[in-house]
């Protein structure tokens, strides 16, 4: 990297307008020739392909340009004279041959490449929505998220909420309890909701049914921003029928009944041990800590009065535990 990159998108430097010319004409750029300009992948202009995270494809000029204006819009006192010359720099990039760059469309699948950016490309999907957020939230091991990004959701939320739209999200059972989580809804005003599974998906975000995000790695840096909407039916049709198997947790939570002595907790673990997982894989499927597992499971041998591992599995089979309705 041939050093830092401060200058703002109107004022793209030479080695980022001639590598942007280059991915338009062909298509793709390797992420070693963007090396020497950081400011396509900040500002938008690249993003990693999505069968090919060491490649990057250039966003169509006319896509790129709607989302810096719309951002440009939020300061319109003060930002005239940029989106001038904006429209100004794009117009030239926009005449050339892009029959490699996708048209002239949004893409239907995109990588979001960095949190920051993640963030803004969520946070404007819900600015521009007045209806819908469905949304899943599992048990990440992260209990305590910096007070900046909680203020930040909250926020957002609560201007949708305010704008007369109405927000659904599935949580594990292991956050139901859990003070932060407790402490916002107890704050959000509006027609907002919220259930709780034993298991549930990675995150997913979806707003007004035809745009979805989801994580396209472990650590969440990377994420894919779904406009297909045949993808964004089928997640909305998972959503719903995952939200009908859940328990109401908010705005009236709502017990699990114990049936024979065995909690809802424990009859989850009973269909994990059953199936032969070991108790760190219980744990991670049902978002708790291994001691915590191993917690239940040995209070489940002892409801069932088991004395071992192999017998827990033959009494739970013989107990109907897993054949009954909670």
């Amino acid at each position: 990297m041939t050093g830092a990159h401060t200058h703002g998108a109107e004022e793209l430097c030479a080695a980022g307008a001639k590598l942007y010319e280059q991915a338009l004409r062909e298509g793709h750029v390797s992420s070693a020739d963007a090396e020497d300009a950081p400011c396509l992948v900040d500002f938008g202009l690249l993003h990693p392909a999505v069968t090919d995270l060491n490649t990057l494809e250039p966003v169509p000029p006319a896509v790129a340009l709607h989302r810096m204006l719309r951002t440009a819009e939020e300061r319109i006192a003060k930002e005239r004279r940029r989106e001038q010359q904006l429209a100004d720099m794009f117009e030239p990039l926009m005449r050339i041959d892009g029959r490699h760059s996708g048209g002239s469309d949004i893409p239907t699948v995109c990588v979001l490449s960095g949190l920051d950016l993640i963030g803004r490309a969520i946070g404007q999907a819900m600015a521009d929505s007045s209806g819908e957020v469905l949304t899943i939230q599992p048990h990440t091991g992260h209990t305590h998220a910096p007070a900046p990004l909680h203020a930040e959701a909250f926020a957002r939320d609560q201007a949708l909420l305010d704008r007369g739209g109405r927000i659904r999200t599935l949580y594990q059972h292991t956050l139901r309890h859990a003070p932060s989580i407790l402490a916002r809804y107890e704050r959000l005003r509006g027609d907002v909701e919220a259930r709780t599974l034993d298991e549930v998906t990675q995150r997913l975000i979806v707003v007004d049914r035809t745009v979805a995000f989801i994580p396209a790695n472990k650590d969440r840096t990377l994420a894919l921003e779904i406009r297909q909407p045949a993808i964004v039916d089928f997640l909305v049709t998972a959503f719903v029928r995952l939200w009908r198997l859940a328990t109401p947790m908010h705005p009236q939570a709502v017990k699990q009944p114990t049936l024979n002595g065995i909690t809802p907790r424990q009859r989850a673990i009973a269909t994990l041990l059953v199936e032969g997982h070991t108790d760190a894989v219980i744990a991670d499927r049902l978002g708790m800590n291994v001691r915590t597992a191993r917690v239940h499971i040995a209070k489940l041998a002892t409801t069932l009065g088991s004395e071992s591992r192999a017998q827990l599995g033959y009494l739970i089979g013989r107990s109907g535990i897993l054949d009954q309705e909670a």
